[in-house]
């Protein structure tokens, strides 16, 4: 039996607004949905707008077993929201609306006693982009036993100061591998290929845990200074929101749950590719649905 874990998710929980519908979203909401979907009790620390939205993601988070005594409402700012564009393959590109109620979240002593107590405080850098919510972020940062960075790089919503600032913070990083280059670049980096870069990014950082997601070619784990590797999944994509917000809830449960960090990165990239596989970012999907996908015979 796994042990049983808790982890505290910071940041934004909004509407992605498509074309055609609107979805609950936000990286952090999505990384605590899924993490609360593998068995980890799992906290939302954010705000929403004292508004019909925002009691609808108040709800989804509920039914979704996710605890949300530290989401406050307020009255001055609106629930979040991003524009959604699809590429014909399914990309994401995003407008996202500032300032939204989470761009104000303020510290609390049950947020302090939250993240104090969790086994695991994840963070990205989207978050930071207003002062309010960025103050509270680096209050929260040292209660953290162990802290999580997941990179959100959103132009223009973030400096080279701030990433730089948030990396050495970190435990364990979870870039994609455009923001592995991109940021590994801004830290000095001449290298050109991603194992290397990943190498280079683990000396300028903290960090003893990074992975990078490769899209349809898998990921690459540094875990205890071994390196782990999938190649992938095939998997016809509808759309890729939310997909590698998955792939990380599922590595980071499957690794604080005590398994094997090759089995935790298979099983990452499954669901990152039956996400991918399916609209929306949070869709149900069994033990039984990843095992089939995994091995099918």
């Amino acid at each position: 039996m796994s042990k049983k874990v808790k982890a505290v998710c910071f940041g934004e929980v909004l509407f992605d607004v498509f074309p055609d519908k609107e979805r609950i979203g936000g990286a952090p909401l999505n990384v605590a949905s899924r993490l609360s979907s593998m068995g980890v009790e799992t906290e939302m620390i954010s705000r929403v707008g004292d508004d019909e939205k925002g009691q609808q993601l108040l709800d989804y988070l509920q039914s979704r077993n996710i605890k949300i005594a530290s989401i406050h409402k307020d009255s001055q700012h609106p629930t979040g929201a991003v524009q959604v564009t699809l590429s014909a393959s399914g990309s994401a590109t995003y407008e996202i609306t500032h300032p939204s109620a989470w761009d104000k979240i303020t510290i609390s002593e049950a947020m302090l006693k939250s993240v104090k107590e969790a086994d695991a405080f994840i963070f990205g850098s989207l978050v930071a982009r207003d002062e309010v919510s960025r103050k509270t972020l680096f209050e929260l940062i040292p209660k953290a036993k162990y802290r999580v960075l997941d990179f959100n790089l959103r132009p223009p919503h973030y400096s080279e100061d701030l990433l730089k600032e948030l990396i050495q913070h970190a435990e364990f990083i979870k870039f994609n591998d455009d923001e592995l280059f991109e940021i590994a670049a801004m830290m000095g980096s001449k290298y050109n290929s991603l194992e290397q870069n990943l190498l280079f990014m683990a000396v300028k950082s903290n960090a003893k845990t990074i992975c990078v997601t490769k899209g349809r070619h898998g990921a690459v784990l540094m875990h205890d200074k071994k390196l782990y590797y999938n190649s992938g999944y095939k998997i016809r994509v509808k759309d890729t929101v939310g997909a590698g917000d998955s792939f990380l809830g599922t590595l980071l449960a499957r690794l604080l749950q005590g398994e094997e960090p090759q089995t935790a990165l298979e099983t990452a990239c499954a669901v990152g590719a039956l996400v991918a596989g399916q609209e929306g970012a949070n869709p149900e999907i069994s033990p039984e649905t990843i095992q089939a996908f995994i091995e099918p015979y």
